[in-house]
């Protein structure tokens, strides 16, 4: 926990701050990070390679029909690609080693709270995605004619809302997979199902309305319902609470669950 910040109290005693600590513990993720070139693949070049296999196939779509460009689908494709790439499937795999490792086990030893620990491994994870979201933006609005949203407020709040959610959602799924290399196959249900279902590779208004309507519900769907909404402004304000309530909704039930199931020593 070197470089954490400190302060130091009247008997001379250095007690280190919440701030420093996930700071502290956020930097040696990074390296580590940086070392697992799989985890990078999975992490940078997956989240922006996955939106161009999907043109070909949008270009097909009858998306004017919804009010849609190809440039309004691929956006938010892109950025949920980039939450369940970067953030979800990558955090699954931290969080997974670090068990494994007794990494967890030791930090918990010290001053750092279960919270900061899976918070600080989730930073560098989070930021990537964020980093990758703004990247995608700028370069939809350069290469696909993509304006400037509408309501910007609701896209920010979604982006926002999907990187906790997903980060929970990590810490649930890494408490039920055994082993990292068992977690390309834990995380792939939530994956397919996101990508099929909430809106990334197919937007919802073009599935039959029952359809849209339980897709809806998924985890990932009022995130990319508030960042196409935001492009394009036709969300009405009972539309954007739902999504809203849905997303807050799905995270507190993964933080619940995170807090009651997430497993400290390895699975064996």
């Amino acid at each position: 926990m070197s470089g954490t910040t400190a302060v130091t109290t009247p008997t001379g005693r250095a007690v280190t701050t919440p701030a420093g600590r996930l700071a502290s513990l956020a930097r040696a993720e990074l390296t580590l990070l940086g070392r697992s070139k799989g985890a990078l693949v999975t992490a940078v070049l997956v989240p922006l390679a996955l939106p161009f296999t999907l043109r070909s196939a949008v270009d097909q779509m009858d998306v004017k029909e919804a009010g849609l460009t190809v440039g309004m689908v691929l956006l938010p494709a892109a950025i949920g690609f980039s939450l369940l790439f970067a953030v979800y499937s990558t955090l699954v795999g931290v969080y997974t080693a670090r068990r494994e490792e007794l990494v967890l086990k030791r930090l918990r030893t010290g001053e750092l709270r279960d919270a900061e620990i899976l918070s600080g491994a989730a930073l560098p994870a989070v930021t990537t995605g964020l980093l990758q979201s703004l990247l995608v933006a700028a370069g939809s609005t350069a290469l696909l004619d993509v304006p400037a949203p509408r309501a910007p407020h609701l896209a920010v709040l979604g982006l926002l809302l999907g990187l906790v959610m997903c980060a929970a959602l990590a810490g649930v799924t890494a408490g039920l997979t055994r082993t990292v290399e068992s977690a390309q196959v834990t995380t792939m249900p939530l994956v397919l199902v996101s990508m099929i279902g909430s809106g990334v590779a197919v937007p919802l208004e073009l599935l039959p309305d029952n359809l849209a309507s339980v897709c809806e519900l998924l985890p990932l769907s009022p995130v990319i319902t508030l960042v196409r909404g935001g492009w394009t402004g036709s969300l009405s304000a009972y539309e954007a609470l739902g999504a809203v309530a849905t997303a807050l909704a799905w995270t507190v039930i993964a933080v619940f669950a995170v807090r009651r199931w997430f497993r400290w020593e390895p699975r064996r």
